[in-house]
């Protein structure tokens, strides 16, 4: 506990350098809110010290088990410290509902409690998308460092897509190396990002927060009207773009870039099958919405089914159109995407895509062997042999994931909310989409629940974002036995 304890106050003293963007865009917006960001910052790296220093006897090198215990803690910690200047610059606004705001962010989830964003101080906006973009960064590096290490849902299968050097039995040395990579081509697609939603029409302030929700698959925007408020289908195709490239693994954008080749797209299947559904997809919203005529012609129906299609199953959340006004088909075809399409080593949320594919190859045996039950047919996927360890990991996790989605549900349902509105929010919330159905649709807020509602989205939004097991393993007897 005590090593946990020390790595975990590095990771706050690391954390606070993101206060450095918004204390920066305070200072050349001379809004006035520089003060309290300066004071969360040095909170952040003084607590931090302080737990660090404390703990130093007792630091060594984490092992696995000890990695559930340090993600869990690290992202409520820094979701605690990012409450700080929501606080301070946000009086209205209570603890559950900045403390959401801060998940929200770190999670990459997009849902957001505070209105009148057009009006709110440069530095505020900055800060929240900050927090996408830190979240992102954060979560790729735990789907392609921490989690394979853990065993987390059949993700061992991927202790081999991380670059650097692979320790079975210790996290840090590759977690270091892991992200120095990610980071590098995290970066780099975050600056070309900007550039080219830049040359499509928006600020640069805009730019760059937009860029960082994209590339983060956050969905966070500096407009309450979302990206319906720039009337632009340059930057709705460029910024469409910008979130199909984060859906894909960045271990794979890694080995692209440092090869110059596309060779790693094409050996991923899950790469093949993600683009394969959103195509079909898009073409078959736009084809529903041309045939209820909800728009003028079967152009603008393929233009916002293209974006908001592509941005709700990436787990993105920006809108340029109020989809709940759609074909009912339409919506719940997109919430649907959003459990699974995202690729593994991406920034997204939901089941993920490879595991998707293990479990309908499972289907498949199984089948096969009903008609020939002594067949050996073994379950391979982009070639690879998958063990029967992986696909039982996968199957428990799938059960403990949509078990949790109808026991969140059915609680906000027993606070008094409306089904089609919880089960909306939770869908949206465990798979760190944004916006819902009901009373937390696209261009609405989740101002509207409760305390007890909010406490319980925010809870879903942690567990989906830590793949479920490595939130509930630690209630269990067995972890804390020495």
């Amino acid at each position: 506990m005590l090593a946990v304890a020390n790595v975990l106050g590095l990771m706050l003293v690391a954390f606070s350098a993101a206060y450095i963007l918004p204390i920066a865009a305070a200072l050349i917006s001379a809004d006035g809110t520089g003060a309290p960001f300066v004071a969360a910052g040095l909170l952040t790296v003084g607590v931090g010290l302080a737990v660090t220093t404390a703990t130093r006897r007792r630091a060594r090198e984490l092992k696995p088990r000890d990695g559930f215990l340090l993600v869990a803690l690290g992202w409520v910690a820094m979701s605690a410290s990012a409450t700080v200047p929501l606080l301070i610059l946000l009086p209205n606004l209570s603890f559950t509902r900045a403390f959401f705001e801060a998940m929200s962010g770190l999670t990459t989830t997009g849902a957001t409690m505070l209105t009148g964003l057009d009006t709110l101080p440069p530095s505020i906006n900055l800060w929240r998308h900050t927090l996408e973009w830190c979240g992102g960064l954060g979560i790729i590096v735990l789907a392609v460092a921490v989690l394979p290490l853990l065993g987390v849902g059949g993700m061992q299968l991927y202790r081999g897509e991380a670059p650097g050097p692979v320790k079975e039995d210790k996290l840090t040395p590759r977690i270091r190396e892991t992200v120095k990579s990610l980071s590098l081509t995290y970066s780099t697609l975050t600056v070309a990002g900007i550039v080219a939603l830049r040359i499509s029409g928006m600020s640069w302030f805009d730019a760059i927060c937009h860029c960082f929700s994209a590339v983060g698959l956050g969905g966070f925007s500096t407009h309450d009207q979302s990206i319906r408020y720039f009337h632009s289908s340059a930057i709705e195709l460029t910024l469409a773009a910008l979130m199909i490239i984060a859906s894909l693994s960045f271990a794979r954008h890694f080995v692209a870039l440092r090869r110059l080749t596309l060779e790693p797209y094409t050996r991923d299947p899950e790469a093949k099958a993600i683009l394969v559904v959103l195509a079909v997809s898009v073409v078959g919203v736009a084809v529903l919405l041309a045939h209820r005529h909800v728009y003028p012609s079967f152009a603008a129906s393929l233009r916002h089914s293209l974006f908001n299609v592509v941005s709700i199953a990436t787990t993105s959340g920006l809108v340029s159109d109020d989809y709940t006004a759609w074909p009912l088909l339409a919506p719940f075809w997109m919430l649907f995407l959003c459990c699974f399409l995202c690729s593994t080593g991406s920034a997204g949320g939901g089941i993920k895509m490879f595991r998707t594919l293990l479990l309908s190859r499972q289907a498949g045996r199984e089948l096969k062997l009903l008609v020939h039950p002594s067949a050996v047919a073994p379950i391979r996927i982009g070639g690879r042999l998958i063990p029967d360890r992986v696909g039982n990991s996968v199957l428990a996790f799938i059960f403990l994931y949509f078990m949790t989605t109808a026991v969140l549900t059915f609680a906000l349902l027993a606070t008094g909310l409306d089904f089609v509105s919880s089960f909306g929010a939770i869908v949206a919330t465990i798979n760190n989409t944004g916006p819902g159905l009901g009373v937390v649709g696209p261009f609405k807020t989740y101002h509207s629940l409760t305390t007890l509602q909010t406490w319980i989205c925010t809870l879903s939004m942690l567990l989906g974002r830590l793949e479920i097991f490595s939130v509930v393993v630690l209630f269990t007897p067995a972890f804390w036995r020495k």
